[in-house]
């Protein structure tokens, strides 16, 4: 019975990680931001879809935009199921770390010079999707101060 239950126990808690939780089709509007000002608007999909790799999930982010359409093909995968550490793997030998916390998946880097904070929130039905970045602002030694110039924002909704 003990094995019976915790083989039942293990295998809702592997099911209840994050991105099985994302798998599917998402679709909303992203709101770009830059100091502090509206500055486009672009409709993003999103589509999640576990793989025949163990603990990886395709993360496709298609942005439908007239003059620049984009689409990110990465890869979701978790490295630590007890700590709820993932990887984004953005298929070129950029590997970005995850951490999730609270149905929320974080993410802090640096590149050229520039911070960014990107995040995916579950929020009941809806997926908000975050970015922000800025640069570091000249302070003291104790403490590094970073500029957010600008904003990215989607309340992804799923698409039946």
């Amino acid at each position: 019975m003990y094995l019976l239950l915790t083989s039942f126990t293990n295998s809702i808690f592997a099911q209840a990680n994050f991105a099985d939780k994302c798998i599917g089709k998402w679709k909303g509007m992203m709101y770009i931001y830059g100091k502090g000002q509206l500055r486009d608007s672009v409709t993003v999909e999103l589509d999640v879809q576990k793989t025949n790799q163990p603990n990886t999930w395709s993360w496709k982010t298609s942005y439908l935009s007239k003059t620049m359409p984009m689409i990110k093909d990465y890869k979701l995968l978790l490295k630590d199921s007890a700590s709820q550490t993932y990887v984004t793997d953005e298929n070129n030998g950029i590997e970005l770390m995850d951490y999730y916390y609270d149905n929320k998946l974080y993410s802090v880097f640096e590149t050229h010079g520039v911070m960014l904070t990107s995040s995916y929130e579950i929020k009941g039905d809806q997926l908000v999707f975050e970015v922000s970045s800025g640069k570091k602002i000249e302070g003291n030694n104790e403490v590094a101060n970073y500029s957010v110039l600008n904003l990215q924002k989607v309340i992804f909704k799923r698409v039946k």
